[in-house]
């Protein structure tokens, strides 16, 4: 994996990034149909393996693909500027007293997070910068189980834990209309994907296993993220629409940024 993607947030010409996830697409087919008089454990066993190494080149290339496009949004001083006056906002007491009773954080960790958070969105951060900031939290959150058996269970609840958060804030915004909410999905789900990437591979220290390895064996981990979800063959041009939709230029009052805040607010109004 480190061969055809060696750095997850450097850029990578979409041609490649494109011959990649074809490749991934097409690799268990191919699996197969070497394999077909070969005894079916033995099948079983190489598929396993093919699929988890597979469906690890399709989440690189598409945390890639999100970097990229939340790249350009983390170089507009106008949009972070935006997104900082929507973020001040946000009710964190009232995400905080829901989020607590599901995740029972400490709530002076949370706190420290989230003026972090917006210090570093204040300071214009590059996306290399957020990247540091991400790693530094997953040290310190995962600092008191180094060298503990019980290491990959708190590195899972640590994912849950951060997903919940960060759903609860992007529903607070989704609620008040937030003008950059198109600029804010677009980052929670590059961090998201971002901390997940983090946390297997601590996890895979930990373990010394492989990243493939780790995910073989805790393959239930790919449903806690809603960016890690198989994609089809729109997901570049989806993407593309995203990135384009957080862009300054088309104004807080474009229609489709209007559209998606309104598909998305229905759903988290019943929650």
């Amino acid at each position: 994996v480190e061969i055809l993607i060696p750095d997850v947030l450097r850029p990578v010409p979409s041609t490649l990034t494109q011959a990649i996830r074809n490749f991934a697409k097409s690799l268990e087919g191919w699996l197969t149909n070497a394999m077909s008089s070969f005894p079916q454990e033995i099948v079983r066993t190489k598929g396993a393996v093919v699929s988890a190494f597979a469906q690890t080149l399709r989440r690189y290339t598409s945390l890639n693909h999100l970097a990229q496009a939340a790249r350009a949004v983390l170089q507009n001083t106008s949009q972070i500027n935006q997104m900082l006056s929507d973020l001040n906002r946000v009710d964190f007491a009232n995400v905080q007293e829901q989020a607590s009773w599901v995740c029972q954080c400490d709530e002076s960790v949370v706190q420290r997070l989230e003026q972090d958070f917006k210090v570093t969105l204040q300071q214009q951060s590059s996306l290399d910068q957020w990247a540091t900031w991400l790693d530094n939290v997953v040290s310190q959150v995962l600092k008191p189980h180094q060298g503990s058996p019980s290491f990959p269970k708190a590195a899972r609840q640590f994912l849950l834990k951060w997903s919940f958060y960060s759903s609860m804030v992007i529903r607070d915004l989704t609620l008040r209309s937030a003008a950059s909410f198109g600029s804010f999905h677009l980052i929670r789900l590059l961090y998201d994907e971002y901390m997940f990437y983090l946390v297997e591979h601590r996890v895979a220290q930990a373990t010394g296993e492989t990243p493939i390895a780790v995910m073989g064996e805790f393959s239930d981990l790919s449903s806690m993220m809603p960016s890690l979800m198989e994609k089809d063959a729109s997901f570049s041009d989806d993407l593309s629409n995203l990135g384009s939709e957080a862009d300054t230029s088309r104004g807080p009052a474009e229609p489709a940024v209007k559209r998606e805040r309104i598909e998305m607010s229905h759903p988290l109004q019943e929650m």
